[in-house]
């Protein structure tokens, strides 16, 4: 089809193939049946594996979490925007299993770490030395649009119903929330991570590749 998503097989077949083997990037069977995952271009026809280690290699010093406590299809959005600004981990906090759909299998290229509880990040983020910004609109959260946000940090997020957990308020090193003008109460999760994780590259300098 003139509009499948990708690229081909590798053009010329296996005779003009690169090299290939436990050093190269390239993945035989991508090369062979093409290439249609959703990658930028440098990317084409590597290993999932090499990918990831090319990644691992320039990583932001963002990390994202979420509290898991219900089965929310917007977590696999969070975790989407987490790896377009290629955080350095995502922290999945209460339920080991979370809803993956919408990630569109992005978590493979991301560290996955699982906490307990709020508790559990805490003493993960303090023992790594990052600060915790909780990110909803309770009384006394800060406008993202004013706040500064560390370089390297964790990001924190609740769930789409209730948001943060009075736990994750108050061990927060700082709450914001982002300013809306119009009726409804809150944004979608996946919107307001996407907003919140923007402003957070955009008061780096220089700004994540």
């Amino acid at each position: 089809m003139a509009d499948e998503p990708g690229v081909g097989p590798w053009p010329g077949g296996p005779d003009a193939w690169p090299p290939t083997g436990p050093q190269s990037p390239y993945d035989p069977a991508l090369l062979a049946d093409g290439d249609r995952r959703n990658v930028v271009d440098e990317y084409r026809y590597w290993t999932v594996e090499a990918i990831v280690a090319d990644l691992d290699t320039r990583r932001s010093p963002l990390h994202v979490a979420f509290e898991n406590t219900e089965h929310d299809l917007n977590l696999g959005s969070v975790v989407r925007t987490a790896n377009a600004y290629n955080a350095a981990g995502v922290h999945v906090v209460g339920r080991r299993r979370w809803n993956r759909r919408g990630a569109m299998v992005t978590d493979r290229y991301l560290h996955l770490h699982h906490h307990r509880d709020v508790g559990d990040l805490f003493v993960w983020a303090t023992d790594a030395g990052l600060p915790v910004i909780g990110v909803d609109n309770v009384p006394g959260s800060v406008p993202v649009e004013t706040f500064t946000f560390p370089a390297a940090c964790v990001l924190l997020f609740g769930t789409e119903s209730t948001g943060l957990s009075r736990e994750a308020v108050d061990g927060a090193q700082a709450v914001v929330h982002i300013t809306q003008h119009g009726s409804t109460r809150s944004l979608n999760l996946g919107a307001a991570a996407a907003i919140a994780m923007y402003a957070w590259a955009v008061g780096l300098s220089p700004a994540p590749r």
